[in-house]
C-alpha cells in the first residue's frame, strides 16, 4: 500500500531484534566495578531493538536503536555506522541520525569501550564481546530497514508510581525548581510510542522510563536484561514476538534520565531519605527491591514498568505528525566556554573524578562507605587538600577534591569529545545524551529543548546514554555536595549548563531548517582485527571415561508445577560460541513421537550456568555446564527432556556437542 505523504501521521516504519549477548563465561561485568563479578552463565539474553521511521514528505529518516547494555561506547556507535554505510552508501545512514542507546543492565559482559575509565577493573578490552554487540546492533537495523512499509505512529504519555525512588535525596533537595510533591522525586512520566503499519498488523512499541537496571545486585554473575530486559521479554511474549524470525513486534524499554534513579525502592540505607515506602509499594523488609532475591526484584520492577507500557500502548489515541528531521554535532566537553554570570567565569574542564566515587551508590557500595554522604574539599583533612588550594567554588571543578584523567598519563582513559543530537518524529523529540542525567538535570534539559523547538513539537524524551558514554551529569547545587552523582560528573560544576547551550543551538536549527557544524572529529578507535582482545582461551578437558555433553547430574524422574529441575552437563567454555541467535539450552515436551521446544535459554524460567572445574578443583580444565528450569504454574502434565547445545575446543578447532537429560515426568499438582 502505498504511504500518502499529505496525510497526517504518514511514516515508512520498520522494527527488528537480534542477540548481542556475548561471551557467557569469566569476562568481567559492567557497571559495579566489582573485582571477581565475572561472567557464569545466563539468565536472559541480551537483545538488540531497532526502528526505522522515514517521513515521504521530506525524505529523511532516522533510527532509534535500545540495546540491553550498560552504555553504548563511542566505538561501537562508529562501528555500527560503518558497517550501515558500508551496505547502504554513504548517504541512507550517518552518525547524524543514528541514535544508539542503552538500557543500562548492570548484569552484561563488558570490555567493548576503547576507555579504560569503562573497562574498570580488568582493564581488558574484548574483542569478542565487541563484535557480537556491533554486529547484533547492525544487523536489528537491517531487518528494521528491510520491513519498513506504511504506517502510523501513536504517542501516550502517563505517571508511573512505585517503580522508583531517588537513592540521592540530599542533593535532589538542593534544587528549588524541583518537583516538591511527596513521592515524586524522580521523574515518573513513562513515554510509549505505538507503531502500526497501514494495514493495522502491530509493528512495535517503544517506551522511556527512567530507572536504573540495577534490580540484579552486585554478586550476580548471570547475564541479565534486568527489570527492562524482562519488561521487554513480557511485552514480547504477550505480542508472540519470534526471535528467531523477521519481521517480527519489537518492543523497546529505553532508558531516560535515570542518574539518580534507582528500582530498590524498599531500600534502609540512603542517607537523607524520608521514612516509609513509595505509594503502592509493600516493603517487607527482605532485599532492596522488595522481592525475596534479586530475581524476584527484577521480576516485579520489569512487571510494574511492563504494565503501564501495555495500558498506555492499548489506549495510545494521538497519532504523531509532521516531518522527521535532525540534527548532530560533537562537542569538546572538556573546553566550553560560556557567559559570565555574576562576574564568575564559567567553563567546563579536563575530566576529573572525585574522591566520592569510592563510595559506590546505595545500589552498589563501594570500598570506601565514609564518602557515601559527600566528599568536598572541606571534608578533607587539612593535609589532603593540595589540590583545592585557591579553588572557589564557582571554579570549573569547584569543591571536588579531583582526581585528573590526564590522557597523556592515563591514555584514553575517558572521552573528550562526545556527540549531542536531536531526533525529530513528527511531534516528537528525543534528546540523545552521552552521560546519565540527574532527575533535575534531564527537567532543565528537556525544558531548554522545549522552549527551543516552541510549537512544533509536544512531546520531548531525554535518550539516556546514548552514542557515546562519559559517566553523569548533575545540577550545579548536586554537584556541590559532591556525592556519587557529583563526583562522577567528569567535566565539573558547569557541564549541564554547557549541554544546555549546545542543545539550544542544536534545537534552534532544527525548528529553523538551518545546517549546524560537524564540530571536531572525535578519535577512530573502532579498529579491532588487530587487536588480539582479552578473550581467555581456555582448554576444554575431561576423564576419558566419558564424552561431551554426558550427564554428570541428572533430573529426577518427576516434578509438579513450581518444582526447579537441574541437570549438569559435561560441557565446554561458552566463549567457544557465544550461539547468537541461538540457545545454550532447550526443554523439550514429548508430543507423539516429536519433541516440542517450550523453554530456550532466553526464556525467565530458566538459566544455564557454567563453572569451570565443578568439584574436581584439580583440574581447572574442566566444565560443567547446569541446565535449570523452574516449571511454570501453567506447563503441561507429560513427558520432558533438557537438551544441552555447546562447542568444545580440540586445538584450533571447535567441535560442536549435544547433551540430553533423561526423560522426566511434569505431573498435576
Amino acid at each position: 500500500m502505498p504511504v500518502d505523504p499529505e496525510k497526517p501521521g504518514s511514516f515508512l516504519i520498520g522494527s527488528g531484534v537480534h542477540d548481542v549477548t556475548g561471551p557467557a563465561a569469566k569476562v568481567g561485568m559492567m557497571g559495579y566495578a566489582q573485582f571477581g563479578q565475572t561472567t557464569a552463565g545466563i539468565h536472559m539474553r541480551l537483545r538488540s531493538r531497532a526502528f526505522v521511521i522515514a517521513s515521504p514528505s521530506n525524505g529523511k529518516r532516522v533510527v532509534f536503536v535500545s540495546a540491553d547494555l550498560h552504555s553504548i561506547s563511542q566505538a561501537v556507535k562508529l562501528g555500527v555506522v560503518k558497517m550501515l554505510k558500508r551496505k547502504y552508501g554513504v548517504r541512507l545512514y550517518s552518525r547524524d541520525n543514528v541514535l544508539i542507546s542503552a538500557t543500562h543492565t548492570h548484569s552484561g559482559p563488558g570490555g567493548f569501550s576503547r576507555y579504560r575509565l569503562y573497562l574498570f577493573p580488568y582493564l581488558k578490552f574484548n574483542k569478542q564481546n565487541y563484535k557480537v554487540i556491533v554486529d547484533g546492533i547492525f544487523r536489528s537495523i537491517v531487518k528494521a530497514h528491510e520491513g519498513l512499509k506504511p504506517g502510523t505512529i501513536r504517542v501516550a504519555s502517563a505517571e508511573l508510581l512505585g517503580a522508583s525512588i531517588n537513592r540521592s535525596p540530599i542533593p535532589y533537595r538542593r534544587n528549588e525548581d524541583r518537583d516538591i510533591r511527596p513521592g515524586y522525586d524522580t521523574n515518573k512520566l513513562m513515554t510509549v510510542l505505538r507503531l502500526d503499519n497501514a494495514t493495522g498488523h502491530a509493528v512495535g512499541m517503544i517506551s522511556w522510563f527512567a530507572v536504573h537496571a540495577t534490580s540484579m545486585g552486585n554478586s550476580n554473575r548471570l547475564i541479565s536484561g534486568d527489570n527492562k530486559g524482562y519488561a521487554s521479554y513480557l511485552f514480547e511474549k504477550a505480542m508472540g514476538t519470534r526471535y528467531d524470525s523477521s519481521p517480527t513486534f519489537v518492543a523497546a524499554f529505553a532508558q531516560s534520565d535515570e542518574g539518580d534513579a534507582s528500582p530498590n525502592i524498599c531500600s534502609t540505607d540512603i542517607p537523607g531519605r524520608s521514612e516509609g515506602a513509595p505509594p503502592g509499594v509493600e516493603c517487607r523488609g527482605r532485599t532492596r527491591g522488595e522481592g525475596a532475591d534479586d530475581f524476584e526484584s527484577t521480576r516485579l520492577s520489569g512487571e510494574r514498568q511492563y504494565k503501564k507500557a501495555m495500558e498506555l500502548y492499548e489506549g495510545a489515541k494521538e497519532s504523531l505528525t509532521g516531518i522527521v528531521d535532525y540534527r548532530h554535532t560533537y562537542v569538546r566537553m572538556d573546553s566550553v566556554e560560556l557567559p559570565d554570570t555574576g562576574g564568575h567565569e564559567r567553563k567546563t574542564c579536563k575530566a576529573a573524578i572525585g574522591y566520592a566515587l569510592a563510595a559506590g551508590t546505595p545500589d552498589g557500595r563501594g570500598p570506601c562507605t565514609e564518602a557515601r554522604k559527600g566528599m568536598t574539599c572541606n571534608q578533607l583533612p587539612e593535609h589532603a587538600r593540595k589540590r583545592c588550594k585557591n579553588r572557589k567554588t564557582w571554579n570549573c571543578q569547584g569543591v571536588k577534591p579531583d582526581v585528573r584523567v590526564k590522557r597523556i598519563l592515563w591514555f584514553r582513559l575517558t572521552p573528550h569529545v562526545l556527540p549531542a543530537q536531536i531526533l525529530r518524529i513528527g511531534d516528537l523529540a528525543l534528546v540523545a545524551v552521552p552521560f546519565e542525567l540527574t532527575t533535575v538535570a534531564g527537567q532543565r534539559l528537556r525544558q531548554t529543548v522545549q522552549d527551543e523547538l516552541a510549537d512544533g513539537v509536544r512531546h520531548v524524551v531525554i535518550a539516556g546514554l546514548a552514542n557515546a558514554y562519559a559517566s553523569y551529569v548533575t545540577t550545579p547545587e548536586e554537584y556541590d555536595l559532591q556525592f556519587y552523582e557529583g563526583a562522577s560528573t567528569l567535566f565539573g560544576r558547569w557541564t549541564l549548563d554547557a549541554l544546555r547551550e549546545k542543545f539550544a543551538s542544536l534545537a534552534t536549527a532544527l525548528r529553523t531548517g538551518v545546517p549546524v557544524e560537524p564540530g571536531p572529529e572525535p578519535r577512530d578507535l573502532t579498529a579491532v582485527e588487530s587487536d588480539q582482545g582479552s578473550v581467555e582461551v581456555m582448554k576444554d578437558e575431561k576423564p576419558s571415561s566419558v564424552s561431551f555433553g554426558d550427564v554428570f547430574e541428572d533430573a529426577h524422574s518427576s516434578y509438579q508445577p513450581g518444582h526447579t529441575v537441574r541437570v549438569t552437563f559435561w560441557g565446554g567454555n561458552p566463549n567457544n560460541d557465544p550461539r547468537t541467535q541461538r540457545t545454550f539450552l532447550k526443554v523439550e515436551k514429548k508430543t507423539g513421537a516429536s519433541w516440542e521446544t517450550v523453554a530456550n535459554d532466553w526464556d525467565w524460567e530458566t538459566k544455564y550456568e557454567w563453572q569451570r572445574g565443578g568439584p574436581f578443583r584439580f583440574s581447572r580444565h574442566y566444565s560443567f555446564v547446569t541446565a535449570e528450569w523452574v516449571i511454570p504454574s501453567n506447563a503441561q502434565p507429560g513427558a520432558y527432556r533438557i537438551r544441552h547445545f555447546g562447542d568444545r575446543r580440540s586445538g584450533d578447532r571447535k567441535v560442536k556437542y549435544v547433551g540430553t537429560s533423561r526423560e522426566f515426568t511434569v505431573v498435576a499438582t
